[in-house]
């Protein structure tokens, strides 16, 4: 884990928390160059844009890409606060990004340790560091307010 991992998280949850006026699952993500510096921005938009692929890292990849001008993002760090899932790590690995930085784990759908690995997944061609639970009860406890209510 980097110095700045707990940072960009809280970062990321505040990202999160604006998604809550559109009704979408509070989810947050920033795309990091090598430098650290935040390429892009996502939040959750299915709702908003009617659209099932607008998970907030995939937001942030689209706009990381076209900030970079490349889809290529070598190099780059994705912070989310929720363990991305299936379709979310696949996007990961076609961008080429070089970390994953996560917060709270998501056992139903998980696919960056929980319930598949898809990013550290040997048959593969790329892999990508993992660090998880960053600032994980902040997050678990956002989307915990956020179903509670729904359930």
């Amino acid at each position: 884990m980097r110095a700045s991992d707990g940072q960009r998280m809280r970062e990321a949850l505040e990202l999160a928390r604006s998604a809550l006026a559109t009704g979408d699952v509070p989810v947050g993500a920033l795309v990091l160059g090598a430098d650290g510096e935040v390429l892009a921005r996502g939040v959750n938009a299915r709702e908003r844009d009617g659209d099932p692929t607008a998970h907030a890292e995939v937001v942030a990849l689209r706009a990381a890409a076209a900030a970079r001008g490349d889809w290529r993002l070598d190099g780059a760090t994705l912070v989310v606060t929720l363990e991305p899932c299936v379709m979310c790590a696949g996007a990961v690995l076609a961008a080429r990004v070089s970390r994953v930085v996560f917060g709270a784990w998501d056992e139903k759908a998980g696919a960056v340790g929980s319930r598949y690995d898809v990013l550290r997944d040997r048959r593969l061609p790329h892999r990508v560091e993992v660090v998880a639970g960053v600032e994980e009860a902040a997050c678990a406890a956002l989307l915990r307010d956020f179903f509670t209510p729904l359930r």
